[in-house]
């Protein structure tokens, strides 16, 4: 060993064993130091190699990365989990190829477990973060990583692969969904039993089982070729390696050829999925001596369950018991009743028809009996003639009978024969139209020969021309022309000016129509309301002198404002925004008047 080298090694183990530095500050440097040694020896001899990785295992580095170091929290080391990757990887290679001395005991059963359980722990956390919501995407990279160092360490010590199975960190990391995780963790035992061909002969049927149910049921989950392919090369080599474990395939997972053969074919690796489902199709005899051994606890907990279902079933039948014969006596009364009743019914069936038959006996005995008593009483000359007539009445009776049973019959036969006609003639029908499109579809295609319009003769003109103008004649145009217009219009004129002239004569006397009408009115009305003469008073002669009182009231009314407006100045008379001269001043004044006036009604007038 070379002097610089001791010096480093030194070093470094005053470096682990100082207490005045924070393990998130030593973990860093304890790692470049590492690197740095392990980058100068690597390029001498092996020999040099395993006896420094001896002395790291001596001077208590490998415990301290292995014990403490790993178990730190990353996220406040200086680089994070890439220096626990790092370190991971250094630990894994310094525990592979060491040249141990003497104190072999405690490497293997102190040291390489506590590595092989270090590892498995980081790998979760990583795994943990990896799959967290916001998880950082090198997580994943660094899991890999870590993995592929315990595979190394795995693969220079198999017996260690027992450990790994029953890790609690290993079987989260087989509970996971992720397909990522499923491909590190096929990949990882594919690569080990490729590397390693005795490992299956190694691991127990328990641990065996563990992995061959992560890698089907990887298989069976997932959709991705890098998967499906570890798992069925992985397969097919636990196959290959042991009998034992063929058989193990075979009996544990019924119908894995078919899923195999269903799933996988065609993702480029068809010649292992041919071999794995040849060998799967292979019958694996079981040895003559083979017996199912079964752990004493789960025997024992057979017989508790089997004792508890037992007396579960003998509890509820007898349970059940007192119900099934209430049941089975219900039904069996319930059949007697119903038997009782049919041989009930039958008898009063038979009783019927006994007193049936009587009565019809004693009402034919009593019949012939008023026979012979009609007989006894009948001429001796008449009896041959009544016997004549009623056998003339029984011949009658049969007679008629027969008839109708064989118009019955008669009519049957017709009504068939007439069936068979009808649908003879609907056949031949059907069948003289087909072939009479036939005969037309093949019948070649006859051409009409053109003719051509006939030509109008001199008297069929005339006679067209002779109907044409009386059609004029009896019906007139309804256009006017331009001097029809104005002659028209101005005929209009003059009517509509003569009614206009006319129009306030006819006001005028339609309004004293209405005024004689309404003083008629009146009158009637004052006569029949009128008291009689001798209590008629001064007050009702007045009013017959006057048409009206109301009329005489709005006369002097209307007098009154006459002569109160011929006192007012001219300046009063004016409207609110109008100024109006004296000759249009007396022109307003006699047409107010005249509006007053118009408004009074007075009679005879």
């Amino acid at each position: 060993m070379s002097l610089a080298r001791k010096d480093t090694d030194a070093g470094l183990r005053a470096l682990v064993a100082s207490t005045n530095i924070k393990p998130e500050q030593k973990v860093p440097q304890v790692l470049s130091k590492l690197q740095d040694i392990l980058n100068r020896i690597s390029v001498q001899d092996d020999r040099e190699l395993g006896a420094f990785k001896n002395s790291l295992f001596s001077h208590g580095i490998l415990q301290y990365c292995a014990g403490d170091a790993l178990k730190l929290n990353y996220a406040k080391v200086e680089g994070g989990y890439a220096t626990a990757t790092q370190l991971a990887e250094i630990l894994s290679s310094c525990c592979v190829g060491v040249d141990m001395g003497g104190d072999t005991e405690a490497f293997h059963t102190r040291l390489l477990p506590s590595v092989t359980d270090s590892l498995l722990s980081l790998a979760s956390r990583l795994m943990n973060r990896a799959l967290a919501g916001n998880g950082q995407p090198e997580m994943f990279r660094f899991f890999k990583k870590v993995m592929g160092s315990v595979c190394w360490l795995l693969k220079a010590h198999g017996h260690l692969a027992t450990q790994v199975l029953q890790s609690n960190h290993y079987e989260r990391m087989l509970m996971s969904e992720e397909e990522r995780v499923g491909t590190v963790c096929v990949s990882l035992w594919h690569q080990l039993l490729t590397a390693n061909s005795e490992l299956v002969a190694g691991l127990g049927k328990g641990p065996l089982s563990v992995i061959l149910d992560d890698v089907v049921y990887r298989m069976a989950h997932t959709s991705n070729p890098v998967v499906g392919g570890a798992a069925i090369r992985t397969l097919l080599l636990v196959a290959r390696q042991q009998e034992s474990a063929l058989q193990l395939i075979i009996h544990s997972f019924k119908g894995l050829e078919g899923m195999i053969g269903r799933e996988w074919r065609g993702r480029g690796f068809d010649e292992e999925v041919d071999q794995l489902i040849k060998l799967l199709h292979r019958e694996v005899p079981k040895p003559a001596d083979h017996t199912e051994t079964w752990p004493e606890e789960c025997v024992r907990a057979a017989c508790i369950i089997q004792a508890a279902w037992r007396s579960y079933q003998t509890r509820r039948r007898v349970k059940s018991l007192p119900r099934a014969v209430r049941s089975l006596q219900r039904s069996f009364r319930e059949r007697r009743r119903r038997r009782a009743q049919q041989a009930q019914a039958v008898c009063w069936e038979k009783e019927l028809r006994l007193q049936l038959c009587v009565r019809r006996q004693r009402a034919r005995r009593e019949f012939h009996q008023k026979q012979l008593q009609l007989l006894q009483l009948l001429p001796p000359g008449q009896v041959q003639q009544y016997l004549g007539e009623v056998e003339r009445q029984a011949a009658i009776q049969i007679q008629r009978v027969w008839r109708g049973h064989r118009e019955r019959r008669n009519f049957q036969q017709r009504r068939n024969t007439h069936t068979q006609h009808r649908a003879a003639v609907m056949l031949q029908r059907a069948v003289l139209r087909f072939l009479k499109r036939r005969r037309a579809e093949k019948a070649p295609p006859s051409f009409s020969p053109w003719i051509g319009p006939r030509g109008l003769t001199d008297s069929r003109r005339a006679e067209l021309k002779r109907e044409v103008e009386e059609h004029i004649a009896l019906h007139p145009s309804s256009v006017v022309s331009l001097e029809g217009s104005r002659e028209l219009h101005a005929q209009t004129q003059a009517l509509l000016l003569q009614h206009l002239q006319g129009r306030e004569a006819e006001l005028r006397e339609h309004t004293h129509t209405h005024a004689l009408l309404a003083q008629i009115n009146t009158d009637l009305e004052l006569l029949l309301n009128a008291p009689s003469l001798s209590v008629a008073t001064v007050t009702d002669c007045d009013v017959f002198r006057s048409r009206s009182a109301p009329v005489a009231a709005r006369a002097r009314q209307s007098h009154n404002a006459l002569l109160q407006s011929g006192r007012l100045p001219w300046w009063k008379m004016l409207g609110d925004g109008d100024i109006t001269c004296p000759e249009s001043e007396s022109a307003h004044k006699d047409h107010r008047l005249e509006a007053e006036f118009n408004c009074l009604y007075l009679g005879g007038s």
